[in-house]
């Protein structure tokens, strides 16, 4: 099996080595709200990811710290509304967190993108917020990147488009595409559907059961510092 691209996807795949950050948030919110049920924070997740989808929040020049205090001061209406006592102040201090963390990841993450653009053109896939631009510019890793495909629709939504549009942009054949991702249902079956090889980033997703229900991935990693190696022996 060989691949002569890439499509990457950026949220939960390069920023946070295969966490969804809603399983990150839920362990941040558990921290500082005492009591939180995890149906409700789902659904406050969800919530939040609703009204950014839908609203003109995010502007193109946010950087990420902008955009998680955006999403968690939505995701703390919600809960007031449930009838939650929130300190909102305690917002910037996950948000901080959240931050601290990707930095720390990205760090990390940059000495492999750094080694596979120099042997593969790779297109970075991102069902976000319409400031991906910004955001890769803040952490310096878009240079990496041949081109940027983002998509500003509900990120809880199946989306082959992305993917049909990153297969153009990298100039082959979906079948000599390959697709990372950390999302059974947003990256590897809309890619899959495509018509990509695919690479699941198995770590800890959200409302996922971590299993290849469907048996379409051909491969599986649990570490995105796994990647190259994997490459070089397809």
């Amino acid at each position: 099996m060989q691949a002569r691209g890439i499509l990457l996807n950026y949220e939960g795949t390069i920023d946070t080595n295969g966490q969804h950050w809603g399983a990150i948030l839920w362990h941040k919110f558990q921290k500082h709200i005492v009591g939180l049920d995890k149906s409700v924070f789902n659904r406050a997740y969800a919530y939040s990811e609703d009204v950014l989808a839908s609203q003109a929040i995010i502007q193109p020049s946010h950087v990420f710290l902008d955009l998680l205090v955006h999403k968690i001061t939505q995701q703390f209406h919600y809960l007031t509304n449930q009838g939650y006592q929130l300190d909102y102040d305690n917002i910037s201090t996950i948000a901080q967190e959240c931050n601290n963390l990707a930095i720390r990841t990205l760090r990390k993450t940059q000495n492999i993108l750094e080694s596979l653009s120099s042997t593969f053109p790779i297109v970075l896939v991102a069902n976000f917020y319409g400031n991906l631009n910004s955001v890769l510019a803040e952490f310096g890793i878009k240079k990496y990147f041949s081109d940027v495909v983002e998509s500003t629709t509900s990120n809880m939504h199946f989306n082959t488009e992305i993917y049909e549009k990153g297969v153009n942009r990298l100039g082959y054949a979906a079948e000599e595409c390959v697709a990372v991702g950390d999302s059974y249902n947003r990256d590897i079956l809309p890619s899959k559907a495509v018509g990509c090889q695919t690479i699941w980033l198995n770590v800890m997703g959200w409302e996922e059961w971590g299993i290849d229900e469907l048996d379409i991935t051909d491969a599986e990693i649990a570490d995105f510092g796994q990647l190259p190696g994997l490459l070089e022996r397809w």
